[in-house]
């Protein structure tokens, strides 16, 4: 059996902050705090990548990257490389509880400039130089593919019209490595800011106890470093491009199915290489988290391919994929791993022989439970010790939204008594409340349902592009009473973290 913990699920881009997206600032290490006083154990965030087009963290420019949206402009003044004249004026957005993601890439990439100019200028520190020789595996490319990108209008690798650096030919490298140096230069520079202030802000978590739980896509974006310099362990045309892409088929919720558009592995040539990409993308992973919850964890055991330029997954057909084989050999190389099956979908037989093989816990979501004629395996009395239970994800309504608006009267009605529910409690304290006296040994709590907020602070409409990914907390809303109220849960379901009571000792 597993000691019982529990967590709160909170991006970084959703804390508060003076400069248009939450950061890895101070506002960052007040919510470990938080976290601390509230005798939690997990910090689960969304993935760092930075972001492409429609701002999803799941669409990544690189596995292995940082969002440098998420630099903390007042430490960088502390440490001098900015001045608080460098950023007075600029309009990073002014709505307090949502981030226009069109003022911060505008407002953001001059000020980072300065930054990187003024360390140019003073001396690069020698951390710059041990960080860039141990990421030297990933950090050169994404350097050259991100100054490269900019230099052709932004346009994705695909769409590039020098073919010569598209197919990166060696002499095309070497030319625009020329002239685009300084560039490159910005694009190392900022990474190596992001990973140092990361690295700070990790180190506090740990250190007072807290653990951070990242989150892992099964899936790259094609408007990336990593298809662009490993075209060969993908399924591509004769020009590099994806022949092939990914979503899931026709269900009860879509008549059409789901087009992701990434592009797919081809697992053959991954296997031929001992998954070796697969490897570094694991390990450096958790040089990043404490434990990793991978999405789309069910794409490992079969997947759903669709051939490019399909306007629909509707044409879509089902492909195995290496399972255990896949996750024997990480094993063999990195060790047990701290891993979170994300098995939610199309969960067949063979996910779940995958899933108790690595044993991986899985994933319970209380909002899937309620079928009035039904006997969910969601719902609680239905959970195993060896499962990660939430009340929604990110690609869920908030508790409050759900009820209110996607709830039919006899759900509401079987929910309102499996709870228990009395008559001065809200559906959120209900729900919360069975979360947490789940037996299933870690419980994960969305802020906006600890806050009580409604679908305008829902995280992602999945199948949507704009409105997504936008919402923020204020500083205000983390009242003595939210801090109470997790605060009860935590202790009275025996959940308290162990690491903070044996600190005290």
């Amino acid at each position: 059996m597993k000691e019982r913990q529990s967590g709160v699920l909170l991006h970084i881009s959703s804390l508060p902050g003076k400069y248009g997206i939450g950061s890895l600032g101070q506002e960052a290490f007040d919510f470990v705090d938080f976290l601390v006083r509230t005798k939690q154990r997990y910090w689960q965030i969304l993935p760092l990548g930075p972001t492409s087009y429609g701002d999803s963290p799941y669409q990544s420019f690189s596995a292995f990257a940082g969002n440098t949206h998420l630099i903390d402009f007042d430490t960088l003044i502390e440490q001098g490389w900015l001045s608080h004249e460098d950023v007075d004026g600029i309009d990073f957005g002014s709505h307090p509880t949502e981030v226009d993601y069109a003022k911060v890439f505008v407002g953001r990439r001059p000020v980072l400039e300065i930054a990187v100019a003024n360390m140019k200028a003073k001396g690069l520190p020698e951390s710059y130089y041990r960080f860039a020789e141990e990421n030297a595996f990933w950090l050169h490319t994404f350097a050259e593919y991100m100054a490269i990108k900019e230099s052709f209008g932004l346009k994705s690798w695909t769409e590039w019209d020098d073919e010569h650096i598209r197919l990166r030919r060696p002499e095309a490298l070497e030319d625009y490595r020329q002239r685009l140096a300084d560039q490159m230069d910005y694009h190392r520079l900022t990474q190596y800011l992001f990973f140092q202030q990361w690295q700070q802000l990790k180190n506090y978590a740990n250190e007072n106890g807290i653990e951070i739980v990242g989150d892992m896509p099964i899936y790259i974006a094609a408007d990336s470093a990593d298809m662009w310099a490993n075209p060969h362990f993908f399924k591509t045309d004769e020009q590099g491009r994806p022949a092939v892409v990914a979503g899931c088929p026709p269900d009860d919720f879509s008549a059409i199915g789901q087009l992701w558009g990434n592009p797919i592995y081809d697992w053959d040539a991954m296997k031929a290489d001992g998954f070796t990409w697969w490897i570094a993308r694991l390990r450096e992973s958790f040089k990043l988290y404490d434990m990793v919850r991978i999405d789309h964890f069910i794409g490992f055991a079969s997947f759903w391919e669709i051939p490019a330029g399909e306007e629909t997954a509707v044409n879509g057909y089902r492909v195995e994929a290496p399972g255990f084989e896949l996750f024997d050999t990480i094993k063999a190389e990195l060790g047990d791993l701290n891993i979170i099956a994300e098995d939610l979908g199309s969960v067949t037989d063979k996910v779940i022989q995958l899933r108790d093989k690595t044993g991986f816990p899985g994933m319970k979501v209380l909002q899937f439970a309620f079928d009035p004629d039904g006997d969910s395996i969601e719902l609680p009395h239905n959970h195993t010790n060896n499962v990660v239970a939430y009340t929604g994800t990110h690609d869920n309504h908030t508790i409050k939204g759900w009820y209110e608006q996607e709830m039919g009267d006899e759900a509401r009605d079987f929910l309102d008594l499996y709870s228990n529910r009395k008559s001065d409690e809200s559906v959120n304290q209900a729900m919360l409340r069975l979360l947490f006296s789940s037996v299933a040994f870690m419980a994960i709590a969305t802020m906006q349902d600890l806050l009580e907020l409604g679908n305008e602070a829902r995280m992602n409409l999945p199948n949507t592009v704009g409105g997504n990914w936008i919402w923020r907390m204020t500083k205000d809303q983390l009242t003595p009473q939210v801090e109470e109220t997790l605060l009860d849960l935590t202790t009275t379901y025996r959940r308290t973290n162990k690491k903070l009571v044996e600190k005290k000792h």
